[in-house]
């Protein structure tokens, strides 16, 4: 896995661990497990009873939709004349 300053980065398919993950999006743990939980984060893959993978296509879908989310969001929270 390359790194880009100091951040993981996304291979182009496959399987990532949680703390690529946490790096990429700058959350923590607790936060995920609740996102997870919540439906607002997808499920991951149990590969054995301490092993769980995400879907690359998942985690980028996610940050897609954080990306599309956040735009809709800077619109100015009062009206101008």
């Amino acid at each position: 896995m390359s790194k880009k300053c100091g951040v993981p980065v996304l291979p182009s398919e496959g399987f990532v661990r949680l703390p690529v993950i946490l790096a990429i999006l700058g959350i923590g743990k607790t936060s995920w497990w609740n996102g997870i939980k919540a439906g607002r984060f997808p499920k991951g893959i149990k590969l054995g009873p301490k092993t769980s993978v995400w879907r690359v296509e998942d985690i980028r879908d996610l940050i897609a939709n954080v990306a599309g989310n956040s735009q809709d969001r800077q619109e100015p929270a009062y009206e101008t004349p």
